[in-house]
């Protein structure tokens, strides 16, 4: 999708759909730049890759977003395309006491450091007229299926109306801001979530009865940043199985 030579940030590199993507990227010529704060899981994906550049960091210290972007630079001298896609879930249903604590956690990775990702990200972003790729989900639409899992739907729903914000506020700099949204993806996403949920289960809040894997989320991210998309900015793209049509 002429990907050669572009040079492509994706965060949450390490596993999911964030190793997808990377390995998407790279297999159509990308220079990709790893995220992630898992060491061992990151090397394990940057092994099938050619050449990556792999950073150990965490997108909601702000030293660390500085060091993403100046690392980047000093490698690659440029940035095309910013994939957003590091973010973590926490089980804290609203009448439990840690619920706060769950909710600091997860609007600091998966909305303060989106953020912060794009604001560094956008000066170098204007320069080649690239564009950003956000991973929000379905449940920035619609409660949970789950309970626990409010803070995780809220922070979803800022990714997606932070990228409107920022698709019009960027536009005349020539940079482009779309979001992916997915339905539930066989990742490691509920064990680390520690939530008591299946695939099976997830599979069964779909209308097409189906999980998808990572690779179809990839496919759909170089899409949304090729030039096939050159007229698209603002927009999200809903692949999640049919979630928003089910009825029980």
């Amino acid at each position: 999708m002429g990907f050669k030579n572009k040079v492509v940030i994706v965060t949450g590199a390490s596993s999911g759909i964030g190793a997808a993507i990377a390995i998407a990227f790279n297999n159509q010529g990308a220079k990709v730049v790893m995220v992630g704060r898992n060491e061992a899981k990151l090397n394990k994906v940057a092994a099938k890759c050619c050449k990556p550049l792999v950073l150990i960091a965490d997108v909601a210290k702000d030293d660390d977003v500085k060091k993403i972007i100046e690392q980047t630079i000093k490698k690659f001298g440029q940035i095309d395309i910013l994939v957003n896609n590091a973010g973590l879930a926490r089980n804290a249903p609203i009448l439990d006491d840690k619920l706060m604590q769950a909710y600091d956690t997860i609007m600091n990775v998966n909305v303060r450091g989106l953020v912060h990702m794009t604001s560094r990200a956008a000066p170098h972003l204007a320069k080649t007229k690239g564009n950003i790729v956000n991973i929000s989900s379905v449940v920035s639409y619609i409660p949970p299926p789950v309970p626990g899992m409010m803070s995780y739907c809220i922070s979803k729903a800022a990714v997606s109306h932070f990228t409107r914000c920022a698709a019009a506020e960027l536009a005349p700099q020539g940079i482009r801001v779309n979001t992916v949204s997915p339905g539930p993806v066989k990742t490691d996403f509920l064990d680390n979530a520690k939530l008591d949920f299946s695939w099976d289960a997830a599979a069964d809040t779909t209308a097409l009865k189906r999980v998808s894997e990572p690779e179809e989320l990839a496919e759909l991210v170089l899409f949304v940043a090729s030039d096939k998309s050159v007229g698209v900015t603002g927009s999200d793209f809903l692949s999640d199985n049919g979630v928003l049509l089910h009825r029980n």
